[in-house]
């Protein structure tokens, strides 16, 4: 009987063990899975060895914000990067490049060659970026990515993109992630910017002078989550001319709260 008894209580202790162990796994899963994320600020820039012209010198300046946790944090990471090169560059199509100090490298060098070529007309290049988190919940980041690109002309162009990822996983949100329903939001939409920016209901969306293609009225290619509501964000060029600059249209929360999946 004591032998039974002792027995019994060693099972029990074993059990009460096993809880504590699943209960501490499962813990340190949940912290490793869902960590706090969080950003430091890396600041980037090259300068060309070629003469300067004046004050003028061709430059790039590269500031981001860098998510320091993990897969999430390697995945918003890699996206802004990418981002970057396909904005940082000369010629047909971004470079190869892997890293920022290779990216720069790769503009500075493709303003050389082509001011050795033909050094009377050599104005030189710069390129700016600043990128930072525009907004940030338990299930959205949002990073506001400012770029100005010169390589020659009457001008650079200057823009804002706008990068929104789920927050857990890292992953970029598209509007389907975002919207209950794409089209009826759109339609919503529609009717607001028409509302601001003058354009009679029953005219062509182009009717005022815009460029939709199609003259269709779409959403812009970037959307910003604001504390006040969802910025609908058109570049100059986007839909209208260059002189006209970007149009902004913002949509208060509580007036598209129908239409949210995720805010």
């Amino acid at each position: 009987m004591k032998q039974l008894l002792t027995l019994g209580l060693a099972c029990l202790l074993l059990t009460a063990c096993k809880k504590d162990t699943e209960k501490t796994e499962d813990t340190e899963i949940t912290a490793e899975t869902t960590p706090a994320l969080t950003f430091e600020n890396k600041e980037y820039s090259q300068k060309s060895n070629l003469p300067c012209r004046g004050e003028n010198c061709t430059t790039v300046n590269i500031s981001v914000p860098v998510a320091t946790e993990g897969v999430v944090g390697d995945s918003i990471n890699r996206k802004v990067f990418n981002v970057t090169r396909s904005i940082v560059y000369f010629g047909e199509q971004p470079s190869n490049s892997t890293n920022y100090e290779e990216l720069m490298a790769s503009f500075i060098k493709s303003y050389e060659e082509l001011a050795k070529k033909f050094p009377s007309d050599a104005i030189p290049w710069e390129a700016k970026i600043k990128a930072t988190v525009d907004y940030k919940t338990d299930s959205i980041i949002g990073i506001k990515l400012n770029n100005y690109v010169y390589t020659g002309g009457a001008h650079g162009y200057e823009g804002n993109r706008s990068l929104l990822f789920n927050a857990v996983t890292g992953r970029s949100l598209a509007y389907s992630d975002i919207f209950k329903d794409e089209k009826a939001f759109t339609a919503y939409a529609e009717k607001k910017f028409r509302e601001k920016f003058k354009i009679p209901a029953n005219k062509s969306i182009n009717a005022t002078g815009l460029f939709f293609e199609n003259d269709k009225f779409v959403l812009p290619l970037n959307i910003f989550f604001k504390e006040d509501g969802l910025l609908l964000y058109y570049n100059s060029v986007e839909v209208g001319s260059f002189a006209d600059g970007p149009k902004e249209l913002l949509l208060p929360y509580a007036d598209i709260d129908q239409y949210m999946r995720l805010k």
